[in-house]
């Protein structure tokens, strides 16, 4: 099936995206920003939420028409009522660094650890009740917090957040907050020193994003805004190469035990810095050469700024974090185990466990005449992989020698090239491999995703939630932006 036009595409969507059932905002709301801050504690068999601390600031950048989230993704859920009423006034899907530590073998052996996180609601004129609710294995919600927040209460803390040591930059500002979607660039790892470089490099990945669909056509639906605090050093932390540097919001690589995810989980401090402009997506710019990036439903992305797959990074990490996507990719090594449990349906718009093919998620995208799941050559692509496994342990290991043995700089660089040149070698066989396959451009149902092989299905052969490269988002993963940047702009 020849792919859809992004316009059409939008046309479209307005059609089948779920229908908000809404509140009228001023009857619940002011024009201001609730934070709640609470710590998620436990581990794989228990989860509970101590409540912390709640703010008061800035307009609210979120759309006043759509408060009501009905597009069923996402681990958690936040859910407001109007304490009078009892009327669902606000809610919101995500995702938490604690929802991915649940799945770690750490948790699963009992370990348990506490993490800072936050919801941001709009300011409500009454009384509420806030509640969190949590999904069971099964994907059911279940609540598993709620408390009355009056908004008049004294312990609300309204202090001036300003900090004279961050700078607002207007990248590409479009109109009013309340129907755009917001995005924070935020400076990580740069310096007092590297203040014009941050520039640069938000300008550039500005543009970056407006070179893909589908946010190159509804450019006139964003505003970014660059936010720089400079960090004490440059760089940013690599526990596997024993380096570690003082930065601004302390995003780290290995998180979870994984050599290139990278993570913050300062989530105070993260959200303290974001609040300087209006937001409704957050990314961390990190300053370093190292692959590797992160993406969190509704929470934030990461990815760097000077490594050859930045590009790739930055797109696809935004895609996890804005839209709720998951990975499609089933071959690299994660630090979860069971993240999707067989049999049960996955909640991410471009996966599936193909439990009822008539109730198919992205059926109206379906290429005619197709066999469903669709049998892809997934034993060659496999065969491929594994040939790369095996060169890709030794080049990197390689580079770790050198770094941890205090190796020049010119030897460890050279190293680094070897293997980009590997990897770009590698890349270049598996756009060819997906671009000559007879499912090229097809819209199916294709085993293996969500880092399963077996049990989960994805809906094109490549998309860039599936491979590295300049490459676009496939059909349903461009249809899924569109209905949250349709949510977010009426």
């Amino acid at each position: 099936m020849k792919k859809l036009s992004t316009t059409f595409l939008f046309i479209f969507v307005l059609t089948i995206v779920t229908s908000f059932s809404q509140v009228k905002f001023d009857d619940y709301f002011i024009d201001k920003t609730l934070r709640i801050d609470y710590l998620h504690i436990g581990n794989a068999k228990t989860e509970s939420i101590v409540f912390d601390k709640a703010y008061e600031y800035g307009m609210w950048a979120g759309s006043t028409k759509n408060t009501i989230d009905n597009f069923n993704n996402g681990r958690y859920y936040c859910k407001v009522y109007d304490v009078n009423s009892g009327i669902l006034i606000f809610s919101k899907g995500y995702d938490t660094y604690f929802g991915e530590y649940r799945t770690t073998t750490p948790a699963i052996n009992g370990q348990t650890k506490a993490y800072h996180e936050s919801v941001l609601i709009p300011m409500p004129n009454n009384k509420i009740k806030y509640t969190i609710e949590s999904r069971t294995k099964e994907q059911k919600l279940v609540q598993i917090y709620q408390t009355e927040i009056d908004p008049s209460d004294i312990n609300i803390i309204r202090d001036n957040i300003i900090d004279k040591a961050v700078r607002v930059y207007k990248s590409h500002v479009s109109g009013n907050p309340h129907n755009k979607v917001d995005v924070v660039i935020i400076s990580e790892g740069y310096d007092s020193n590297e203040d014009m470089k941050f520039l640069e490099d938000m300008k550039r990945f500005t543009g970056v994003f407006f070179s893909q669909e589908p946010y190159k056509t509804y450019q006139d639906k964003f505003n970014i805004y660059g936010i720089y605090k400079p960090s004490e050093e440059s760089g940013i932390d690599i526990p596997l190469n024993k380096i570690y540097k003082k930065t601004t919001v302390n995003a780290t690589f290995n998180s979870l035990g994984s050599d290139r995810y990278l993570l913050t989980d300062d989530n105070k401090t993260l959200r303290d810095v974001a609040a300087h402009a209006p937001y409704d997506a957050i990314y961390i710019m990190v300053n370093t050469s190292k692959y590797g990036g992160g993406g969190i439903y509704n929470q934030y992305a990461t990815f760097v700024n000077n490594n050859v797959w930045n590009e790739y990074v930055f797109l696809h990490e935004f895609g996890h974090a804005f839209a709720g996507l998951g990975d499609e990719y089933y071959t690299s090594d994660v630090s979860y185990n069971d993240f999707y449990p067989k049999g049960i349906e996955p909640t991410e718009p471009n996966l599936t466990a193909l439990i009822n093919k008539d109730d198919l998620k992205w059926r109206e995208f379906i290429t005619s005449g197709i066999e469903l799941p669709s049998l892809w050559e997934k034993a060659e692509y496999e065969k491929l992989d594994k040939e790369w496994g095996v060169e890709r342990v030794k080049l990197l290991k390689n580079i770790s020698d050198l770094k941890s043995s205090n190796a020049s700089e010119s030897m460890i660089k050279l190293a680094e090239q070897d293997y980009q040149t590997a990897e770009k070698k590698r890349n270049d066989n598996l756009d060819k491999f997906f671009k000559n396959s007879k499912y090229a451009g097809k819209v199916g149902v294709y085993e293996g995703g969500g880092y399963s092989s077996q049990g989960i299905y994805r809906p094109m052969v490549d998309c860039i939630m599936f491979s590295k490269g300049k490459k676009p988002y496939c059909n349903v993963c461009e249809n899924a932006i569109l209905n949250m940047i349709k949510f977010y702009t009426e």
